[in-house]
């Protein structure tokens, strides 16, 4: 069989995107990535970063609302919240009222909200805008992510870095090596693929090239990784069931981003020698009926973090780890005909953890001087990065960045 053809099947597996494994990405089981960790005690435990990525373009004016400025409520009338309804942070912005708990790690300083974050010539598009935040690059396509070449710059193995989501993002792929994914729900197969056809793929052919070789390597490990996840799940449900009653899980409640925070959570308790992790939550794209979706995205957003962070609170291991949430864009300022908002521009980036340092930075946008009517950045995204590469990872942001030259934003200890 072809490299392209095994390149398509691992893609419809849900196991890697075709960057990845061009890479060599992998692909791991929970039990498998926590069977690399050290439950030796740390006396003093590396930085984590874990990024939460907002897929859709998360409405950031009704997320971290303008609530005084009466340019907001002529522009949305049916959307906007009055400042009865939001979290006041100061006297002009305010939280939703569903980031309650948010509310309250700002009230503890340990919520940064940095304001107008974008890119130069913004693209509207889904795709085009989320791939120049992962790779870093608004100017000229790459086809490596910025985690991913710190992956490369440091030649770190692939699970200093691990995705929980679907398929291993661009923001974890490098020149020469890849992050890791790691497969919760098991191997899904195409239509007319069989546990014994993988095998057949997985067979070396003496003198194939070596990006072939290196895909029939990921079709030999694919059984392994189906039997390592479905042992880690019986573990897990095994562990749920000797906790004592009443004693929290950490998950904050349903929902997919509560779990992988979880997971997290989980990896970084049991020591799990990995630096940077993605998660990710859907469903931002808000064109029609925005106000119900959006509320409830924010609900699980508010849940899974809050949650999150009051576990981390409970080690030194934790209390060393830093969350920024971002999205590839923000919404238009005035709303469609649908009760819903497009595609935008600038928006909120939040970051929260034990070690930030709490409260607005960045300029809020101008609700009069617009871009087309979208909002101008007034913070460049990459200076955020560029901040969590230095503090978090200990990195100099010109080098893993394509040259920007970044004035660190001081949410964040350094040296």
């Amino acid at each position: 069989m072809d490299a392209l053809t095994r390149r398509r099947f691992l893609v419809a597996s849900g196991v890697v995107g075709a960057g990845g494994l061009a890479a060599g990405a992998t692909t791991l089981g929970l039990a498998e990535l926590l069977g690399r960790s050290s439950r030796a005690t740390v006396v003093d435990p590396e930085q984590t970063l874990v990024l939460v990525t907002l897929y859709g373009g998360n409405d950031g004016l009704n997320t971290v609302v303008p609530y005084a400025d009466g340019r907001y409520h002529s522009a949305r009338p049916e959307l906007a919240y009055t400042d009865e309804q939001v979290l006041r942070l100061d006297d002009t912005l305010g939280l939703n009222p569903n980031l309650a708990g948010l509310k309250r790690l700002w009230d503890a300083k340990r919520l940064a909200v940095v304001l107008g974050v974008g890119y130069p010539k913004p693209d509207r598009s889904h795709f085009r805008s989320m791939d120049i935040w992962q790779t870093a690059s608004p100017g000229v396509p790459l086809y490596t992510g910025w985690v991913g070449r710190w992956l490369d710059g440091t030649n770190a193995t692939a699970e200093a870095a691990v995705s929980f989501e679907p398929v291993l993002p661009p923001l974890l792929v490098g020149a020469s090596g890849a992050g890791a994914r790691v497969n919760l729900r098991g191997l899904r197969l195409p239509s007319g693929i069989d546990t014994a056809a993988i095998a057949g793929l997985g067979r070396p052919v003496v003198g194939e090239p070596p990006l072939l070789a290196r895909a029939a390597a990921s079709y030999a490990d694919l059984l392994r990784v189906e039997r390592l996840v479905r042992e880690s799940k019986d573990a897990a449900g095994a562990d749920a069931s000797r906790r004592p009653a009443g004693q929290a899980t950490g998950t904050g409640g349903s929902g997919a981003l509560a779990s992988q925070m979880s997971l997290v959570a989980q990896c970084i308790e049991a020591g799990v020698p990995t630096r940077v992790y993605s998660v990710s939550l859907g469903g931002f794209d808000t064109h029609a009926k925005e106000r119900p979706g959006h509320e409830a995205l924010l609900r699980q957003l508010d849940g899974a973090l809050t949650a999150f962070v009051a576990r981390m609170a409970r080690t030194p291991a934790g209390r060393k780890v830093t969350v920024v949430v971002y999205s590839e864009f923000g919404r238009r300022v005035r709303a469609n005909g649908s009760d819903g908002t497009d595609h935008g521009t600038a928006g909120p980036v939040f970051v929260l953890g034990g070690q930030v340092s709490g409260g607005f930075y960045g300029e809020q946008p101008s609700l009069t001087d617009l871009d087309d009517g979208d909002l101008r950045a007034t913070v460049d995204f990459r200076q955020v990065f560029g901040t969590v590469l230095g503090a978090v990872l200990g990195a100099d942001p010109a080098r893993y960045l394509e040259g920007y030259q970044v004035t660190p934003l001081p949410f964040l200890p350094t040296g």
